[in-house]
C-alpha cells in the first residue's frame, strides 16, 4: 500500500511539473501598445485563456509597449514582470505573481543633486518614481538614495524654481544630477507625476523654508535683505521689537531659539543693537525654520530651530556679487578651486555710518563710532567619489562709541570643519568639528571727576562641539537618521577692571564649565501609500564641572552653603529623554492631516536686566540651583492645496507647556553679579493658539497671508499671588500679508502689511503716601497692553538689461550680446503711511494730578525710504 501511495505521489508531481512546463512553453503571439501591466495581464487572460492570481502591486501601474510573435509564454512573462521587480510561478492552473524578498531583486540609485550653473548643493529636492510611488528627498548636503524593485525605472528629480530632470535606471549605481534653473517645468514629465504637493506628502509640519532668492524683493528696514526679518512675517513667529531681528516663536522667549550657521550656534544674531541681523543673505544657500515637530537631530532649545546653510561657492566659474546701500555695502567672491571639484566663497559687509561721522565738524563726533562688519568664508573640496571636506567660518563685530569716553564692541566668531562620506549607496555620514564664541567688552572713562578713572567690563560664552550624523536609506519605506555629539561650554559671566588715580581694581566672576552630550535616532516609515510615521528619541546629558566656588541658596535667595570644586570635578548632572513623533495621513493627492508631539530641553539660560535681549546679556548653565527647562508641544494640522497645487493652505493648532521657566525677583541685578543665581525665580509656562497660512507659489502674483490667534502665559508662586499672568511676548492677534507682483521681465513690485496686538506690560495705576513713604500701585504683572502695531512697506525692484546690441565687425550686422555685468536697483519705503508705532512707553505723574500717571510713547521709525544698488559679474 505504501509503495502504491509513493508511486501515485511521484506520478502526480511529475504530471504537475509537466503541466507547468507545457503552460510556460506555450507559443504566444501578442502585442501591447502603451498599456499598463495589469491591462496586459487582462489581455493575456482573454486571448490565451490563462488565469492569473496577484495582489494590487504598484508595479502593475507601469506602462509597457512590446510585441511578440510565436514566443514562449515564459519569455513574455519574464519581460512583463521580472524587469519590474515581480516574479511568477504556476500554482495549479493559475500563474501567481509575487514580490521576491531577496535583496538581489532590488536596486538602489544614489548621488548628489546640485545647481548646474554654480555647483551648489540643492537641499530638499524630491526624487520619485511615478509608477511605484516611491519617493525620497535630498538631505542637508544634497545627497539622496532611492531603493526600488529590480527592473527599469524612470526617476524624476523635482525642485521648486528648477527644471524637472528625468533619467532611466535599471541597476544599482550612482547618479549625480545637475538641475537648471527655470520658471517653467518640463512638459513631458508633468503628465506622469503628481508633484508640486510636497507640503502634502512631506514628513514635516510646523516648518517653513525661506527661499533667499525669491524674497530678495520684499521690503525691509533700510532696504537690507534680511532672512530673519522675513521669518517674522510667518504665522507663529513674532518680532521682538520695532526693526529688531530677534523673534519669538509660539510663546517662547528670544533665547529659546536655536540659530545655527553651518551647525555653529549663534548666541547674538544682531547688528546695530538689533536693527540688522548678522546673516548676510548673499552668502546663504538655505534657511529652514522649525516651529514644532523638531527632528531628533536638533536639541538644546525649547521653541524653535533656524538652520542656516552657507553657500558652498561656485565650482564652475568665478563670480562677483555686490551691493551698495544707504548705510552698508557688501561684496561676495566665488571661485572654483578646481572646476567641478571644489570651490571658495568669501562674503563681506561693512557699514559706513562711522565714516560719515568723520565728516562732522565737532571733534567729539569725528572720534565716535557706530559700525559693524561681518565676514563669511567657506571652502570645500572633493577628495574622491565618496568624500568631501568643508571649512567654513564667520567673523562679525559691532562697535558703538563716543569720542574717547565710551566704547562698546561685541561680536560672534564661528568655525566649522566638516567631512562628508558615502559609505555605500544607502549610508551617508557627516562628521563636524565646530567652534563658536560670543563676547563683548565695554570701556568707559569718567572725564568729569578730578581724578580720571576708567572702567572695563568683559563677558562671553564659547563652545567646542564634536558630532557625527548618519542618514541610512534602508529602502523606499524606511529612512533612519542617527548620531551622537558633545559640546563643551565655557561661560564667562564677567570681568570688571577699574583704574582710578593709578590704582587698579580687578574683579573676575568665575567662569563656569559644562559638557552637553546627546545621542539620537529618528525613523521615517512609510506605513502605507497614505500614511507615514516619523518617530525618534533624543538622549541628553548635561554636566556642570569645576573649577570654581559653587553656592547653594535658600528659597528666599540667601546663601545656604558654598563649596569649592577643582577642575573637571562634577558639580551636578542631568539625564533626560526627548521623544519626537509625527504622523502624516494623506486624504488624497491634495489634502492631508498631520499631528506631532515633541519634547525639548534647554540647559542654557539668558539673563538680562532689561525687558528685551541686548548685547550685554549673560548666559548661564543649568546648575545645582537652575534646573533645565522642559517643554512639551502638541500640534495638529490640516493641509490643503488648490488650483493644481498653486495655492497652499494650512491650519495648525498647537498647545505647549513648559517647566522650570525663569523669572526675576524684584529689584534684581543679574549683570556682573557673582550671585546672580539667587536673583532667579522658577515657574511654569503655557502657550496655545491656531495658525493659518495661505500661500500662492506661481504666476505674476505670488506671496502669502498669515494669521495667528494665540495666548502665552506664565505662573510663579512669588508673582501675581501665584496666578497665571501674560508673558511679555503675549500677543492675541498677529496678521501679515506679503505680495510680490511681476510687472515685467525686469520689474517687480512688492509689499508687506503687518498688524499685531501690543505686547503685555505692567503699568502703574496710582501713587500714594503711607507713613511718609511714597508708594506706587501697579496693575497685575503684564496686565496692561502696548498700543496695537501696524505698518505697510512697499518695494520696487528693477533689473538692468542683461543683453546689449553690438555690430559684428565681420558681418556688419547687429547682434545681441550678453552683458558681463548684471545690475539691479531696489527702492523701498518702510512704514509708508508713517504710523507712529510705540517702541517703548514710560510713565510720569500728570501735571495737574501728581497722584495719577500718564503714559508717554516713544516712537522709533516713521517714514523711512531706502535705495540699494546690486551687481553681479
Amino acid at each position: 500500500m505504501k509503495k502504491f501511495l509513493l508511486i501515485l505521489t511521484l506520478s502526480y508531481t511529475t504530471l504537475l511539473c509537466q503541466g507547468q512546463k507545457d503552460l510556460l512553453d506555450k507559443k504566444v503571439t501578442i502585442s501591447f501598445e502603451n498599456v499598463t501591466i495589469k491591462q496586459a495581464i487582462q489581455q493575456l487572460e482573454s486571448q490565451e485563456k490563462i488565469s492569473f492570481a496577484y495582489q494590487n502591486f504598484t508595479q502593475l501601474k507601469k506602462k509597457v509597449t512590446s510585441s511578440y510573435s510565436s514566443q514562449p509564454l515564459r519569455r513574455v512573462l519574464q519581460d512583463l514582470f521580472e524587469k519590474h521587480g515581480l516574479s511568477f510561478k504556476v500554482i495549479g492552473s493559475k500563474i501567481t505573481l509575487y514580490e521576491p524578498r531577496n535583496s538581489k531583486n532590488k536596486i538602489t540609485i544614489s548621488g548628489s543633486i546640485y545647481d548646474a550653473l554654480t555647483g551648489e548643493a540643492l537641499i530638499g529636492c524630491v526624487v520619485y518614481e511615478p509608477a511605484t510611488g516611491h519617493q525620497i528627498t535630498s538631505n542637508q548636503f544634497g545627497f539622496y538614495s532611492l531603493t526600488l524593485p529590480a527592473g527599469t525605472h524612470t526617476i524624476i528629480v523635482s525642485y521648486l524654481g528648477y527644471q524637472k530632470y528625468a533619467f532611466e535606471a535599471h541597476s544599482s549605481g550612482k547618479k549625480n544630477v545637475a538641475l537648471n534653473s527655470s520658471s517653467e517645468e518640463i512638459k513631458e514629465v508633468v503628465a506622469t507625476a503628481n508633484q508640486g504637493n510636497e507640503n502634502i506628502t512631506s514628513n514635516e509640519m510646523s516648518s517653513n523654508q525661506i527661499d533667499v532668492a525669491k524674497v530678495s524683493s520684499i521690503p525691509v528696514l533700510l532696504g537690507e535683505k534680511d532672512v530673519m526679518k522675513i521669518a517674522q512675517l510667518l504665522p507663529g513667529v513674532k518680532s521682538s521689537g520695532e526693526g529688531n531681528s530677534g523673534f519669538y516663536v509660539r510663546g517662547g522667549g528670544v533665547d529659546q531659539n536655536l540659530i545655527l550657521l553651518d551647525d555653529a550656534p549663534i548666541y547674538n544674531a544682531s547688528h546695530l543693537l538689533g536693527f540688522f541681523s548678522i546673516i548676510n543673505s548673499d552668502a546663504i544657500n538655505h534657511v529652514k525654520l522649525y516651529k514644532g515637530a523638531i527632528p531628533a537631530k536638533y536639541g538644546g532649545r525649547l521653541s524653535s530651530v533656524m538652520d542656516i546653510r552657507m553657500k558652498d561657492g561656485n565650482d564652475q566659474k568665478p563670480s562677483v556679487t555686490g551691493g551698495i546701500g544707504l548705510i552698508a555695502s557688501k561684496l561676495t567672491l566665488e571661485a572654483p578651486i578646481k572646476k567641478g571639484n571644489g570651490s571658495l566663497l568669501i562674503a563681506g559687509r561693512r557699514t559706513y555710518a562711522d565714516l560719515l561721522l568723520n565728516l562732522a565738524s565737532e571733534g567729539a563726533l569725528r572720534n565716535s563710532g557706530l559700525a559693524f562688519y561681518d565676514l563669511n568664508m567657506k571652502a570645500n573640496y572633493k577628495l574622491g567619489a565618496n568624500d568631501r571636506i568643508f571649512l567654513s567660518g564667520y567673523i562679525g563685530r559691532d562697535k558703538l562709541g563716543f569720542a574717547d569716553i565710551f566704547n562698546f564692541d561685541w561680536g560672534n566668531t564661528t568655525t566649522t570643519l566638516r567631512w562628508n562620506h558615502i559609505h555605500k549607496n544607502q549610508l551617508f555620514s557627516n562628521t563636524s568639528l565646530i567652534y563658536s564664541n560670543y563676547d563683548y567688552q565695554i570701556d568707559a572713562v569718567d572725564e568729569f571727576t578730578a581724578n580720571e578713572s576708567s572702567l572695563s567690563v568683559r563677558s562671553g560664552i564659547g563652545d567646542f562641539h564634536l558630532k557625527r550624523d548618519y542618514d541610512y536609506y534602508l529602502n523606499s519605506k524606511n529612512t533612519l537618521s542617527f548620531g551622537l555629539g558633545s559640546i563643551y561650554h565655557i561661560f564667562k559671566p564677567g570681568q570688571v577692571e577699574l583704574i582710578n588715580t593709578g590704582k587698579s581694581f580687578n574683579e573676575h566672576i568665575d567662569n563656569k564649565h559644562a559638557l552637553e552630550s546627546s545621542l539620537y535616532f529618528y525613523h521615517s516609515y512609510n506605513w502605507s501609500t497614505k500614511t507615514t510615521l516619523n518617530y525618534g528619541l533624543r538622549f541628553n546629558n548635561f554636566t556642570q564641572f569645576g573649577p570654581g566656588e559653587i553656592f547653594t541658596y535658600h528659597p528666599d535667595g540667601s546663601i545656604a552653603s558654598s563649596n569649592q570644586y577643582s577642575k573637571f570635578e562634577k558639580v551636578i548632572s542631568y539625564n533626560q529623554l526627548s521623544p519626537r513623533l509625527l504622523i502624516n495621513h494623506k486624504l488624497n493627492a491634495s489634502a492631508a492631516i498631520k499631528a506631532s508631539y515633541a519634547r525639548t530641553n534647554q540647559y542654557l539660560h539668558l539673563l538680562s536686566d532689561l525687558t528685551s535681549s541686548t548685547p550685554i546679556d549673560v548666559w548661564l548653565p543649568s546648575s545645582n540651583n537652575i534646573k533645565p527647562r522642559i517643554a512639551d508641544q502638541f500640534t495638529i494640522g490640516y493641509f490643503k492645496n488648490l488650483h493644481n497645487n498653486n495655492i497652499e493652505c494650512s491650519t495648525e493648532i498647537y498647545y505647549r507647556s513648559s517647566q522650570n521657566d525663569v523669572n526675576y525677583r524684584s529689584d534684581h541685578q543679574v549683570i556682573l553679579n557673582p550671585l546672580a543665581e539667587n536673583q532667579l525665580l522658577f515657574g511654569a509656562g503655557r502657550a496655545y493658539g491656531v495658525e493659518f497660512l495661505v500661500k500662492k507659489r506661481k504666476g505674476l502674483l505670488t506671496g502669502w497671508m498669515g494669521y495667528s490667534l494665540s495666548k502665552s502665559e506664565l505662573q510663579f508662586d512669588q508673582i501675581n499671588n501665584g496666578n497665571w499672568f501674560n508673558a511679555k511676548q503675549d500677543r492675541t492677534h498677529e496678521f501679515s500679508l506679503v505680495s510680490m507682483f511681476t510687472l515685467s521681465k525686469r520689474a517687480k513690485l512688492s509689499s508687506s502689511w503687518v498688524y499685531h496686538t501690543g505686547n503685555a506690560v505692567t503699568m502703574p495705576t496710582s501713587r500714594y503716601t503711607i507713613g511718609g513713604i511714597q508708594t506706587i500701585g501697579y496693575t497685575e504683572r503684564n496686565g496692561g497692553r502696548m498700543p496695537a502695531y501696524h505698518r505697510l512697506d512697499i518695494g520696487l525692484s528693477l533689473d538692468g538689461k542683461n543683453n546689449t546690441i553690438k555690430v559684428n565687425p565681420q558681418t556688419g550686422k547687429d547682434e545681441i550680446v550678453p552683458k558681463k555685468v548684471h545690475s539691479n536697483w531696489t527702492f523701498s519705503i518702510y512704514n509708508i503711511y508713517a504710523r507712529n508705532n510705540a517702541y517703548s512707553i514710560y510713565f510720569r505723574p500728570k501735571a495737574n494730578n501728581s497722584q495719577s500717571f500718564e503714559a508717554v510713547q516713544t516712537s522709533l521709525f516713521s517714514f523711512v525710504p531706502s535705495i540699494n544698488y546690486n551687481f553681479k559679474f
